[in-house]
């Protein structure tokens, strides 16, 4: 996502920066009695929305030119999202982060825009509360909330990570923390050394949350606390100790200017990212990169002076009436134009040699063997989800949609297989018996289920296979307790690794480099290739296999052969994608279990 692994953490210094500087605002209008939520939020209009309706209408025309049809009717939903303050719950239900894709949706950075609203719902009402009728006892007030908010946090990293990145009361401690600081301004510290410590400490803290959390780290949680410290601390000495070497620093005017444009900046720089890879669908190179920066400090300069500026001076039409008008006619014109984007489908016409062609997939017996959520676990049963027959040796495909994916290549590969192969699958659900989900609440019953299913039918051979990129955050000691639980059973245990996995779907892959001229079919992997060994150390006393092994090379996999495309989507095998893995790389089932061995 960012060419330094924490670039992400971003967010959480700007929302404590932002707690503190809006409960200033706030307070100075109850200290002298002229507080209203009425001017409170003619304030956040003139300063939020000029350049957010302003880099959102350019990214509507930019979209309008670059994106296919299904991006651009989900781009037109996410206008409605960003532009009424809810995106944060509408990338919640529709991307993680830290998704492959995630880089291809230009307005995926609204989400934290959002959450700092829906704090300011609340939050103007709650000082005006605590001021008025609790004789300021802030810290009594608010640290319940931070303490809570911050418990809530951690947990949410483990049992439901998506929620706990994009929510507001996942993030709620890190505003009310800057809050904190501006409303109980601890004393500052008589040793100039000490403060001197606490600024180059607040930096260190800051460089652990840019360089030392990556996107597999659990997320905000505990790891949030490092920026968000840091940045508390800055704002400590900044407050106490103007002279120190942390508040110099900050005041070097190359800073202070990108602190000036700050918000336009962070507006503009993630569609231009977004866009730069949408059209080459690939890891940037360095002087892309450069050009984005430059292209991003530039119109970020052009949006501050011409949009902010004049928006926040004292003129006719920045008046309440006119800033509500025109925000009211603003947010309804960026609504009907997304609602016009998503009812006209993207609109097609725009790419008339573009066609999604339908892919051969398989039957994966949805429903019944591939449970996406909507099925009773009890309803699966052995003898409809044995997938082949015939053979003396019975075998469960035990995983996710990256387990059933394989099913489509069986019945082509069964004489080579030589097992029954038994299809136990559940969409966004690891095979890991401890795995916990919010998303797929019967995660874990399912799994436990397949316990009973391989005492039951006396599986002596288990094949795990999952989508693993998704549950690193979570730590892969889950799979290794798995296996020795499945040892103690008995039972024999091959591990496949993650498959290839593109940056989008291996049409529109094909779509652009044929565009491109490009006569290649093989593309560059959208994730780290070190994964396999990453779970490899965690299946200790099983079989690994490692798909890269056999399907990519140099980093670039091939994602079509002879006309013929191997994956339906991004990731998922086609049936003759299934079919030629399983040639490649599935184990072989002698007889004897004891004799099984991979090719």
């Amino acid at each position: 996502m960012s060419a330094i692994p924490g670039g992400f953490t971003g967010v959480d210094i700007f929302f404590v920066i932002s707690g503190y500087l809006i409960t200033g605002s706030l307070l100075d209008d109850l200290e002298r009695g002229q507080f209203s939520i009425v001017s409170f939020y003619w304030r956040r209009a003139r300063r939020i929305l000029p350049a957010l309706i302003f880099v959102t209408l350019l990214t509507c025309i930019a979209a309008l030119f670059i994106l296919l049809p299904s991006d651009l009717h989900e781009f037109s939903l996410s206008v409605i999202a960003a532009s009424t303050f809810w995106s944060n719950v509408y990338f919640w239900k529709t991307s993680n982060y830290f998704s492959i894709d995630a880089e291809l949706r230009p307005l995926l950075h609204t989400w934290s825009l959002s959450v700092e609203e829906q704090y300011y719902i609340f939050a103007p009402i709650l000082m005006f509360l605590i001021y008025r009728y609790f004789a300021k006892r802030w810290l009594t007030a608010l640290l319940p909330i931070i303490l809570g908010s911050f418990l809530l946090a951690v947990m949410a990293t483990w049992l439901a990570p998506s929620a706990g990145f994009y929510l507001l009361p996942t993030r709620v401690w890190e505003l009310m923390l800057g809050a904190v600081l501006m409303l109980k301004r601890p004393p500052p510290l008589s040793n100039r050394f000490l403060m001197e410590l606490v600024g180059l400490a607040g930096f260190g803290l800051l460089a652990i949350g840019f360089f030392a959390i990556s996107e597999s780290d659990p997320f905000p949680g505990y790891n949030a606390f490092y920026p968000c410290l840091g940045t508390a601390l800055l704002i400590y000495v900044g407050q106490n100790s103007p002279s120190t070497i942390a508040s110099r620093i900050l005041e070097v005017r190359p800073l202070v200017w990108i602190g000036l444009i700050s918000y336009s900046l962070y507006l503009v720089h993630w569609p231009i990212n977004a866009f730069a890879h949408y059209l080459s669908l690939q890891k940037l190179d360095a002087s892309m990169t450069v050009a984005m920066t430059v292209a991003s400090f530039a119109l970020a300069a052009f949006s501050w002076k011409y949009i902010e500026q004049p928006f926040r001076q004292k003129r006719s039409f920045t008046a309440p009436m006119p800033i509500f008008a025109f925000s009211a006619g603003a947010i309804a014109l960026l609504c009907v134009g997304g609602a016009t984007g998503a009812l006209g489908n993207g609109f097609p016409q725009r790419f008339p040699d573009y066609a999604q062609q339908r892919i051969p997939v398989g039957d994966w017996l949805k429903g019944t063997c591939f449970n996406e959520g909507s099925s009773r676990i009890e309803s699966w049963n052995i003898k409809d989800c044995t997938r082949t027959r015939g053979f003396p040796t019975t075998v469960l495909l035990w995983g996710d949609s990256f387990a059933a994916h394989y099913v489509s290549g069986l019945e082509a590969n069964i004489n080579q297989l030589q097992a029954n192969v038994v299809e136990y699958t559940y969409a966004g659900c690891p095979p890991i018996l401890s795995y916990f989900s919010y998303a797929r609440p019967d995660c874990m019953r399912f799994n436990q289920q397949a316990l009973k299913v391989i005492q039951n039918a006396g599986i002596k051979t288990v094949v795990l296979s999952g989508r693993w990129t998704d549950y690193e955050a979570r730590s892969f000691d889950g799979l290794q307790q798995t296996i020795d639980t499945l040892h103690g059973l008995g039972v024999r245990v091959f591990v496949i690794g993650q498959s290839p996995q593109f940056i989008t779907d291996v049409r529109k892959i094909a779509f652009f480099a044929k565009r491109g001229n490009l006569s290649d079919t093989s593309w560059p992997m959208a994730m780290d290739p070190d994964i396999n060994n990453r779970v490899r150390s965690f299946t200790k006393g099983a079989t690994f296999i490692d798909p890269l092994e056999f399907l990519c090379s140099a980093g670039r996999c091939s994602y079509a052969d002879a006309g013929q495309f191997l994956y339906f989507d991004y990731g998922h095998f086609s049936s003759i994608g299934a079919t030629r893995a399983i040639a490649k790389y599935w184990p072989v089932f002698a007889v004897d279990d004891a004799l099984a061995t991979t090719k």
